[in-house]
């Protein structure tokens, strides 16, 4: 018997995949717990639009992640951090904070587990940050850390 996976079932396949098992295993496991369905027309058109539909989905998102990525390279998010009087920096900018800003100031939100570029930012200067914002789009992030008081 013919049938299209609900789940991914080991030995047998992978989710959405069109297999051949006997009919036994098929009626008695599969079918009655819902891992699969047997293979007719409805079915398989059935199966043909979720593909089309996951498919317009991640185009969708995939095009709303290249627009967050175009806002994100034209923003520079301004830090300022106390030094001490040899120059150093007192304490850092985390991916937290940058989150928090870009949210509050800007109403994008990106997690900060994104964020390709890891760890604190600890020194004066201009950081340039990467975040995968969706699978194959990759933003980049300006951010200024100065003195406090200059």
């Amino acid at each position: 018997m013919k049938v299209i996976l609900l789940k991914d079932v080991k030995k047998v396949g992978k989710k959405d995949q069109t297999v051949e098992v006997s009919d036994g295993y098929a009626i008695n496991y599969l079918i009655k717990n819902k891992l699969a369905v047997q293979l007719t027309k409805t079915s398989s058109q059935i199966l043909v639009n979720q593909k089309e539909e996951e498919q317009r989905l991640f185009e969708e998102n995939q095009a709303k992640a290249r627009e967050i990525a175009k806002k994100l390279e034209e923003i520079m998010l301004e830090f300022t951090l106390k030094s001490g009087s040899n120059g150093k920096c007192f304490g850092n900018i985390s991916l937290k904070h940058i989150e928090e800003k870009l949210l509050s100031s800007y109403s994008i939100s990106i997690d900060k587990r994104k964020f390709i570029d890891k760890g604190p930012l600890d020194a004066f200067g201009i950081y340039k940050l990467k975040i995968e914002l969706f699978k194959g789009v990759i933003g980049t992030i300006n951010v200024h850390i100065k003195e406090e008081g200059k």
